[in-house]
């Protein structure tokens, strides 16, 4: 009788052990996945795949697709943009909107 339950210890054990290493091993693909998919993407153009060019606009660093004409900003560059030109592009835009609301 002692034999059937050690077993039975031994089997679920080797389950558990099974069961864990299994979920180790997709954590780790999906680890070693998205870094392939960043390092393979890196300086491409999200929207065309084809390189893309570092370029400065105004004191900001900005990324150009010489492809499509794609411009890509960084987390911080509308932040630095819209510091500098506030007045300019972004009046522009509003006071178009604005013109736009009032003829309609």
């Amino acid at each position: 009788m002692k034999n059937i339950w050690e077993e039975r210890e031994k089997v679920l054990e080797n389950e558990f052990i099974h069961r864990r290493e299994r979920e180790l091993i997709e954590k780790m693909k999906s680890t070693d996945r998205q870094r392939l998919v960043r390092e393979i993407c890196r300086d491409h153009c999200p929207k065309c795949g084809e390189m893309i060019q570092a370029i400065t606009f105004r004191g900001v660093p900005l990324d150009k697709c010489p492809h499509c004409g794609g411009i890509w900003l960084g987390p911080n560059d509308l932040k630095i943009l819209a510091a500098k030109d506030h007045r300019s592009w972004f009046e522009k835009w509003f006071k178009a909107e604005n013109e736009s609301d009032n003829v309609a």
